[in-house]
C-alpha cells in the first residue's frame, strides 16, 4: 500500500527557512506529479507549488521567488525549501502525489495525500 510520510514542520522566525519532505512508500508505481497545499488557520486549502514528471513547475503567486519543489527520482521524494517565510506562511502544509499503477491489465492514477505538517513562522 502506497504512503506519503511528511517531515520538516516546525517553529521558525520571520526570514527563516524550513526544508519540507514528502516520501512516497511502497512499491509499484510511478509518480505523475507531486505537490504540496496548505491549510492557514480558518482558511481553504490552497495549492502551494506543483511539479509534473515531464513539463513546468508551478508556484502559488504567494510563493514565487521563495520556495523552491524539487524531488529525487530515486528516493521517490519531493522537497519544498521554504525561504525568507513570513508570518502568513503559517499553515499546515500536506503533500500529495497522483501516482499510476498497472493493476489488472490497466493503468490507473490515484491520488494520495500526506499526513500534514504544521508550519509556524512568528517571532
Amino acid at each position: 500500500q502506497v504512503q506519503l510520510v511528511e517531515s520538516g514542520g516546525g517553529l521558525v522566525q520571520p526570514g527563516g527557512s524550513l526544508r519540507l519532505s514528502c516520501a512516497a512508500s511502497g512499491s509499484g508505481f510511478s509518480i505523475k506529479s507531486v505537490g504540496w497545499y496548505r491549510q492557514g488557520p480558518g482558511k481553504q486549502r490552497e495549492l502551494v507549488a506543483r511539479i509534473p514528471r515531464s513539463g513546468n513547475t508551478n508556484y502559488a503567486d504567494f510563493v514565487k521567488g521563495r520556495f523552491h519543489i524539487f524531488t529525487d527520482n530515486a528516493k521517490d521524494t519531493a522537497y519544498l525549501q521554504m525561504n525568507d517565510l513570513k508570518p502568513e506562511d503559517t499553515a499546515v502544509y500536506y503533500c500529495y502525489a497522483d501516482l499510476t499503477s498497472y493493476r489488472g491489465g490497466a493503468y490507473y492514477t490515484d491520488d494520495y495525500w500526506g499526513q500534514g505538517t504544521q508550519v509556524t513562522v512568528s517571532s
